[in-house]
């Protein structure tokens, strides 16, 4: 089986940059816990099949990975993105905290739409 691999948005590098000066420890943990996601993508059937605290499923099929277990103190951060199974490409989308959430769901919602329609 083909491994997955990952296809950062423009939008993805930009909000990186953002939280790499911003709140880096923040970036740290969400990167942490992709790391720790394609692992456990790996091992499993389907990208749905993958289950752990730090994963929240979103609408069209997204998952936001937390900041969780990246230590104390950490602002609630989300870093969203898209599994296509057909493809094998996760999809890294957006990274936003809970004010930008709302805004982030719609970004997201389209970018998945955009997909559909382009296949």
């Amino acid at each position: 089986m083909n491994p997955w691999q990952l296809e950062p948005t423009d939008q993805f590098t930009i909000d990186k940059a953002w939280y790499l000066k911003k709140h880096p420890r923040e970036l740290e943990a969400v990167l942490n816990n992709l790391i720790r996601y394609v692992s456990q993508l790996k091992q499993s059937k389907n990208a749905f099949c993958v289950q752990a605290g730090y994963l929240h499923p979103e609408p069209r099929g997204v998952v936001a990975l937390d900041q969780k277990g990246g230590g104390p103190s950490l602002q609630e951060t989300r870093l969203y993105i898209y599994p296509d199974e057909g493809k094998r490409i996760l999809y890294l989308i957006t990274i936003g905290n809970k004010k930008s959430q709302s805004d982030d769901i719609k970004l997201t919602s389209r970018f998945v739409d955009s997909l559909k329609i382009s296949h």
